[in-house]
């Protein structure tokens, strides 16, 4: 993921600085992409996630004088989210259930209203088959596949926010690409033959 623009950080420095109208530009440019990677991590509800985000928000500007600016904002902000995230259910304030729901088109990039247009049926069947996969990988190779083509993150990122080495981020995001191409093999060859 490419490094944020200098206006994204001297919005940073300025909510630093106490200035509200930066916070809710900063919150603003964030909280989709926190959005997808909180319901990415649990499916109990949106208010949990949404709760979480505010919390982490909450925290940034609470504790806005003893912090300085991330070397990278979006991955500062998916760390702390995930922070919050777990740290919730390890209180069992809520029951702890990671991603088992069937419906997975908000977490991919939207597509353009013509590119709908255009490829509309074939996408629509390509992308359930595909989410139904990605559902069943384990869920640290779910996050992973997310982290790496749904936020663009590079390895050395995916890494830091899984709490992992590059190398093994690498590993997961690899292991993942590999079985998904196995089961789309094996149910093209199936459907070739009839069998489906």
């Amino acid at each position: 993921m490419a490094s944020e623009s200098k206006d994204e950080v001297m919005l940073w420095k300025e909510l630093l600085e106490g200035n509200k109208d930066a916070y809710t530009a900063i919150y603003g440019l964030h909280v989709k992409a926190m959005y997808r990677y909180g319901m990415s991590l649990v499916s109990i509800s949106e208010d949990f996630v949404l709760d979480c985000i505010h919390d982490v928000f909450l925290e940034i500007w609470v504790k806005r004088d003893r912090l300085t600016v991330p070397d990278n904002i979006r991955l500062y902000l998916f760390v702390a989210l995930k922070n919050r995230v777990l740290h919730l259910l390890k209180r069992q304030e809520r029951p702890q259930m990671f991603v088992v729901q069937d419906d997975f088109e908000d977490l991919w990039s939207d597509p353009s209203a013509e590119d709908i247009q255009i490829q509309k049926e074939e996408s629509v069947n390509n992308e359930a088959m595909l989410n139904r996969l990605v559902l069943q990988l384990p869920p640290r190779q779910q996050e992973a596949i997310r982290l790496r083509f749904v936020e663009n993150m590079g390895y050395q990122e995916i890494g830091q926010v899984l709490d992992v080495n590059t190398q093994s981020a690498n590993n997961l995001v690899f292991r993942a690409i590999e079985k998904l191409r196995g089961w789309i093999m094996l149910a093209f060859l199936v459907f070739q033959e009839g069998l489906f």
